[in-house]
């Protein structure tokens, strides 16, 4: 075990250099509102690919696909998580498109939801993506919390709060300006890290050859692509990421931020393409460690862990914890500026005519509070795997009605929202993690059917996608998808400049732009 000084000093040094990195490219720019919560048409094809491998390969990467392979189905449920991971990338791909056709001054998911449906579905679909939001940033902290408790044994609350408290900084200096260009210096630097981790990892247990034969000689299953749990598991969880990552509001800041449709297209495409491998090589981790024999007492979400701590001399873990500080800030950093960015827009709608200040104050407000809740949670310890799928249920109850308006001018809220409703009520009656709670209620309880993932995630985005294009077809509406272009506007069209990372210009003249 590394000795928990020197860990400290390596995750604050890490952070420390990001933070500054942030700063200092924030300085070179003058920000106005738009810069820094979409970053609209700055981003070429490598930088869109680069954001996206970094603010979507969180510290999770270590922890939920090597528990998936030694807990929940061997390769069968890996390949499963590795393309469910890549499918939202490859969705939005068209989704993304269409998004900037129609709202060319777009900056949130609220706004679309907003403009096409009206003040009920918006209500539904900012609860989902600020809780979705809420769960990924105390489930990053999760996972770093539990690595270095593990490595190193920090206690969890000291992780959390320095990741955080860093993160804070850079972000509410720079916003997105300042996450795109974090997100790429850490891709640089995760990619090689981690490709060079897992090759160490592997070396250390004997090599392919030898882990291979081990596992087939004692637990052959989990080498089974057939194997049914495995494979259940990677139906569900397809469905989990994909519903989930709809209202992942950094996913809609990167469309906006992409320089144009060829950049975005590709950009999506090679993250999507990258993704795979990764999530592969950290899930077969957790097959070997499991298929060896090595997890003794240790539950499976440590799993990757485990093997490491087995094949790397106590050295090297140095190297882990550089990486687990990089993955989560890449994902924290993004999350930090989509509430922000979420606040901005719509409070730029709502109320008449905001000053700077009140922006300013209530984007913040609420960030800090989320991120204190997020650390709170973060330091407790709880399952990663567990917290993404209790916010998955809620996106795959609702993505398929909520994008079928994006391509169908005869989805109403009414029906949209009632799909969404019948499908996340299907959903929750086959919710394991609920089910016994459930099956207790009086009159109710005893017409339950039994608890299960895929029919929780398969029965939610069925039904609700069904009940949906029934909506529609019974509609006799018709909705002009141009007019969306016509409820957005720029935020600059009544904000001035921001420099010197966020600070107001002063011209003379009140300055709306907001500080972030």
């Amino acid at each position: 075990m590394v000795a928990t000084a020197l860990a400290l000093g390596v995750t604050v040094a890490v952070l420390a250099a990001m933070t500054a990195l942030g700063v200092a490219h924030s300085r070179t720019r003058m920000l106005s509102v738009e810069d820094y919560i979409s970053a609209r048409n700055s981003a070429d094809t490598g930088t869109t690919a680069a954001t996206l491998i970094a603010s979507g390969m969180g510290a999770w990467i270590l922890f939920s696909p090597a528990e998936a392979g030694a807990g929940f189905g061997g390769l069968a449920a890996v390949g499963g998580y590795a393309i469910g991971s890549a499918v939202p990338l490859v969705l939005f791909i068209s989704v993304g498109v269409r998004l900037r056709e129609y709202l060319p001054q777009g900056h949130s998911l609220t706004e679309y939801v907003y403009g096409r449906y009206g003040a009920w579905m918006y209500g539904y679909a900012l609860l989902i993506a600020v809780f979705y939001m809420f769960i990924s940033l105390a489930a990053g902290m999760t996972a770093a919390a539990d690595a270095l408790a593990f490595v190193a044994d920090v206690p969890p609350w000291i992780t959390a709060a320095i990741i955080g408290g860093f993160v804070l900084v850079y972000t509410g200096y720079g916003g997105l300006v300042a996450s795109i260009f974090t997100d790429t210096v850490q891709t640089l630097v995760i990619l090689p890290l981690l490709t060079l981790s897992f090759a160490a990892v592997v070396v250390g247990l004997g090599g392919t050859g030898a882990i291979h034969q081990a596992i087939a000689s004692a637990n052959p299953h989990l080498l089974d692509l057939g194997f049914v749990p495995g494979l259940a598991f990677g139906g569900y969880v397809v469905i989990a990421i994909t519903g989930s990552s709809v209202f992942n509001q950094g996913r809609w800041q990167r469309v906006f931020a992409a320089a144009d449709d060829t950049s975005l297209r590709r950009g999506f495409a090679i993250a999507a393409v990258v993704t795979v491998p990764m999530i592969m090589l950290a899930g077969l981790l957790g097959v070997s460690a499991a298929g060896l024999g090595l997890m003794g007492d240790a539950g499976p979400s440590v799993a990757l862990f485990v093997a490491i701590a087995a094949a790397l001399p106590e050295w090297a873990t140095l190297g882990v914890v550089v990486l687990v500080v990089l993955l989560v800030t890449s994902t924290t950093d993004t999350l930090f500026n989509g509430i922000a960015s979420i606040v901005t827009a719509d409070l730029s709608r709502v109320l008449d005519d905001p000053d700077e200040r009140t922006l300013q104050y209530a984007a913040r407000a609420l960030t800090v509070v989320v991120a204190i809740a997020a650390i709170a949670v973060g330091a407790q310890g709880y399952s990663v795997l567990e917290l993404f799928l209790l916010a998955d249920l809620l996106g795959a109850a609702t993505f398929i009605p909520f994008l079928h308006g994006l391509y169908s001018g005869r989805a109403t809220e009414r029906g949209v929202l009632l799909a969404s409703v019948a499908g996340l009520v299907v959903g929750l009656a086959y919710f394991p993690t609920f089910h016994g709670a459930l099956v207790g209620l009086p009159v109710v309880g005893s017409l339950l059917p039994g608890g299960s993932f895929i029919h929780s995630f398969a029965g939610a985005a069925g039904v609700s996608a069904l009940l949906s294009l029934l909506a529609a077809r019974l509609s006799d509406g018709r909705f002009d998808l141009d007019s969306l272009a016509a409820e957005v506007h720029s935020l600059d069209d009544t904000a001035g400049p921001v420099t010197d990372g966020g600070q107001p210009a002063n011209d003379g003249m009140e300055s709306q732009g907001v500080e972030r």
